[in-house]
């Protein structure tokens, strides 16, 4: 893949210096001078290109690598060709993501929409609204009576902030996300077309059948260094808030229901449902596709595998998987005798394994 214009390449950073900000060694001190400008998968790398490996596995990529570098740990490194100088680490993944921030700074937000910068005449702001200097707004986004916007964040086209919402320093609300009824905090990103604010699922039974709606009427608290993916929704609270604790990561088209409270550094992958009033931990990981019930209780640094089902609590520390989801273990070992039973009756009925 030839590079681009939307990502161009950097204009270069010195091999030498790049190992000093991401942590790793220069196995040859003599290559420092060596110019990296961008990333690159191995089996495509070229000149001024930086890659990574993290097994054995993709030794065959090498035969066609012409990598300015390649970070890997010493384990690896007497596999990697003579002529491409090597960035000793323990931590590649980690390293090569610091590399790819540093080369690529403008790709680790959304872009802006117009080469224009501050706030857009075709911008409708309500002037009871309070934006601190460097606040950029791009056309036809919408901010409501009493907001608030601190400094360094950028408003993205066709996005509503809602009246009262209160925005932190250094965020980046993109196209066409609306936030209502929310306090989010520093450095922020939330991606287009995200919903965040709108009023919960809650509903109680009509005297007559049918359903009355149950008023809604916490908020949202997202805190500092959260990402939200696009098409993402985040309820406010029925009459508690709606909490996203610091750090944590939301990928694209996940639903997160009123009162549910999220901890710090958790990992949320793309549609994965969260049921009201669920409180779950720090450090939680949650594969996608997963389905969390209501009111339970995650606890911290708890992994659940992709498309399970979580119906009841998860003690700190656990791995679960499978629906409805239960220890890693015990779901592995079901697996297994499935399989075997399903093995034997095509054995039994005459059939084959090809």
């Amino acid at each position: 893949m030839e590079h681009n214009w939307f990502y161009p390449p950097h204009a270069g950073i010195r091999l030498g210096d790049l190992a000093a900000r991401i942590g790793a060694v220069l196995a040859d001190d003599n290559l420092a001078d060596r110019l990296v400008r961008s990333v690159s998968p191995v089996y495509r790398a070229g000149e001024g290109d930086l890659c990574y490996m993290l097994s054995r596995k993709s030794r065959s990529e090498l035969e066609t690598c012409q990598a300015t570098a390649i970070l890997c740990d010493k384990a690896l490194a007497s596999i990697i060709p003579s002529h491409i100088p090597v960035l000793l680490t323990s931590h590649a993944h980690t390293a090569f993501a610091l590399a790819g921030m540093y080369l690529h700074e403008e790709a680790m937000r959304p872009s802006r929409n117009l080469s224009q910068t501050g706030i857009s005449s075709a911008a409708v702001i309500d002037p009871q609204a309070r934006l601190e200097l460097d606040v950029e707004v791009e056309p036809m986004a919408v901010i409501g009576a009493g907001a608030e916007i601190g400094s360094g964040t950028r408003i993205g086209a066709g996005a509503v902030i809602g009246a009262g919402v209160r925005i932190g320093r250094d965020c980046t609300i993109a196209a066409g996300a609306s936030i209502l009824c929310s306090l989010i905090g520093n450095n922020v990103i939330i991606h287009p077309g995200a919903r965040i604010g709108q009023d919960g699922f809650g509903y109680a039974p009509g005297p007559k059948g049918g359903m009355i709606k149950i008023v809604q009427i916490g908020r949202v608290i997202i805190q500092d260094n959260v990402e939200i993916g696009a098409n993402t929704t985040i309820d406010r609270g029925t009459m508690d808030d709606t909490v996203i604790g610091e750090g944590t990561k939301i990928d694209n088209q996940v639903q997160i229901g009123h009162n549910v409270r999220i901890g710090r550094h958790c990992g949320i992958v793309s549609q994965v449902g969260i049921a009201g009033s669920t409180v779950i931990g720090d450090g939680v990981m949650i594969g996608g596709a997963t389905a969390v019930n209501g009111h339970i209780r995650i606890g911290d640094r708890v992994q659940i595998a992709a498309m399970s089902g979580v119906a009841a609590d998860v003690p700190a520390g656990e791995r679960y998987g499978g629906i409805p989801a239960r220890p890693m273990r015990d779901f592995l070992r079901d697996i297994a005798e499935m399989t075997a039973r399903a093995h034997n009756r095509q054995k039994k009925s005459g059939g084959n394994d090809e």
